[in-house]
């Protein structure tokens, strides 16, 4: 039977720069003192390819998610960071937009219409230099610890790229820093990493919104089994809209 790893289509042959910014920062600077405050355990890192293009599909509890899980790679990770992130004022937006940039974080317009088609260009186009891509498939955070619907735009950047996907589950990131919180609780947290999924049977099907759909549930109910997350049926905005009004 074939690596599933070395399987995929789609797969680079050339290798890329790490940004100087981000080498510094994770192995001299921040991620040392990181590691060895909360001392992240970690399972199945063994399912993450050491080299080539794939997709990382995590869960999505706190806005340190982003920070831990490139932190326990060895390789870089990029994110498709909301574009929030890149237009903040004074000084502290200034200092939050160039991390963002000097790390490799790409910015996306997730308002709908032409911007999501932008956002999925920009994922592949990722995708095709042979780097790790991290996406949060229910596409903001969990409001209450729970695992929402998926949206179908990971399911189209697979089919597109050929290649894998690796499920992700952040665990007891939400107890370190709730939404809301601007001070991080000094607890141990997790990172499991799932076994690969392979969507190359649905080859050629990109288009079709059922296929979009089952591909979509299957990478969230692999999380389910990872996280240990209760799952809700719904997506994690409508949920949050409904609480913001009530």
């Amino acid at each position: 039977m074939p690596d599933v790893l070395t399987k995929f289509r789609g797969q680079p042959r050339r290798g890329y720069a790490e940004p100087v910014f981000y080498w510094i920062v994770k192995n001299l600077v921040l991620g040392p003192i990181l590691l060895r405050v909360f001392r992240p355990w970690l399972k199945g890192t063994e399912n993450v390819p050491v080299s080539g293009s794939a997709i990382l599909a995590s869960n999505h509890l706190s806005f340190i998610d982003s920070v831990f899980l490139p932190l326990v790679l060895r390789r870089p990770v990029v994110f498709l960071a909301k574009s929030e992130y890149f237009t903040g004022r004074g000084i502290k937006g200034w200092l939050v937009r160039q991390f963002f940039l000097a790390s490799g974080q790409l910015p996306i317009d997730r308002s709908g219409g032409k911007a999501s088609e932008d956002a999925l260009n920009t994922g592949i186009n990722v995708l095709s230099q042979g780097k790790l891509l991290g996406i949060y498939p229910e596409g903001t955070r969990s409001p209450d610890g729970r695992l929402y619907r998926g949206r179908t735009g990971i399911a189209r950047m697979a089919l597109e790229s050929g290649v894998l996907v690796i499920p992700v589950a952040m665990i007891d990131t939400d107890k370190v820093m709730p939404i809301g919180s601007k001070i991080p609780k000094v607890q141990r947290i997790g990172v499991v990493f799932g076994r690969p999924l392979d969507f190359s049977r649905f080859e050629g099907y990109a288009n079709d919104r059922f296929v979009l759909r089952a591909i979509a549930d299957e990478i969230m109910h692999e999380i389910v089994g990872i996280s240990g997350q209760e799952y809700v049926d719904e997506y994690a905005s409508t949920r949050r809209a409904r609480q913001s009004v009530s």
